[in-house]
């Protein structure tokens, strides 16, 4: 999947926590990239989308995202950039007035969040992504509405993956620390079995230890083969860890590359990264 060696043996591969048809059947690689069998471009695209809030002005011109099976693709950018505007486009959060989303090949341009999520989109918004009220199981359990079959085995993978969960699955969710509760959203989003996990600024607020720990987690997930598409405000850290890499700069892509190319990029370390 890639030469970074922070990538390298990580992750416990094991695909049980995803969904079998997540990956659009069986992937196949062509010329260095995994693509979905069955589809003729990326496993999840937001294509040269235009949009804003309502009636708003548009914050995105021309935004194009893309990520793969088994990927990490990371949004970063300065403040005001449009990187959880270009992620809420994509979850179908605010008018996409020219442009396109598509999943597996579908478009689903059209769809509510709601429907969305049936498609197989797991989203984890940056605030008010927990239920702070409710024990740590019973967020799980609310992550797995939508699905009619059995979930234990998908919440040992979660448990699995998040240990420290399974101690305080009896603790209300919202006496946890930050990167605890942010390790409940993921959870809560995985047990949907999505096709794809999209996380806006995961890492907000916690320390370096656990900005450390949730990217190791992270990276986990990937090697199950779910794509991650990931706003992130730490882009160095984001991009080290990144398959490919977005830098929005006023609602459009000013650099796009795989990590590994944009932190060699010396305009793209001068102007985002602190040189």
């Amino acid at each position: 999947m890639t030469d970074n060696p922070y990538q390298q043996n990580r992750g416990n591969k094991d695909a049980s926590i995803t969904n079998p048809h997540g990956r659009g059947e069986i992937p196949f690689v062509e010329s260095g990239k995994v693509v979905p069998a069955g589809t003729d471009g990326p496993f999840l695209i937001g294509d040269a989308m235009t949009g804003g809030y309502g009636r708003g002005p548009d914050i995105l011109h021309s935004c194009t995202i893309a990520v793969n099976p088994g990927e990490i693709a990371v949004i970063v950018g300065p403040n005001g950039a449009g990187k959880s505007t270009a992620m809420k486009a994509i979850f179908g959060m605010l008018n996409v007035r020219s442009g396109s989303v598509r999943l597996a090949g579908e478009d689903i341009t059209a769809l509510s969040p709601q429907d969305r999520v049936v498609k197989g989109m797991g989203f984890v918004p940056q605030v008010r992504n927990i239920f702070p009220s409710m024990t740590v199981e019973e967020n799980l359990e609310m992550g797995a509405f939508i699905r009619r079959d059995e979930i234990k085995s998908t919440m040992e993978q979660v448990y699995h993956l998040f240990p420290i969960l399974k101690d305080k699955r009896n603790q209300a969710a919202g006496e946890l620390s930050g990167g605890q509760r942010q390790q409940v959203a993921v959870g809560r989003a995985l047990m949907t079995k999505p096709k794809v996990l999209m996380l806006d600024e995961p890492t907000a607020g916690v320390s370096p230890i656990v900005m450390d720990e949730l990217f190791d987690r992270i990276i986990e997930v990937s090697r199950t083969g779910i794509p991650i598409l990931m706003v992130e405000q730490n882009a160095r850290q984001a991009l080290e860890i990144a398959d490919r890499g977005y830098v929005l700069v006023q609602g459009r892509n000013a650099h796009t590359g795989t990590g590994k190319e944009l932190l060699a990029d010396p305009e793209v370390r001068r102007s985002f990264l602190g040189g």
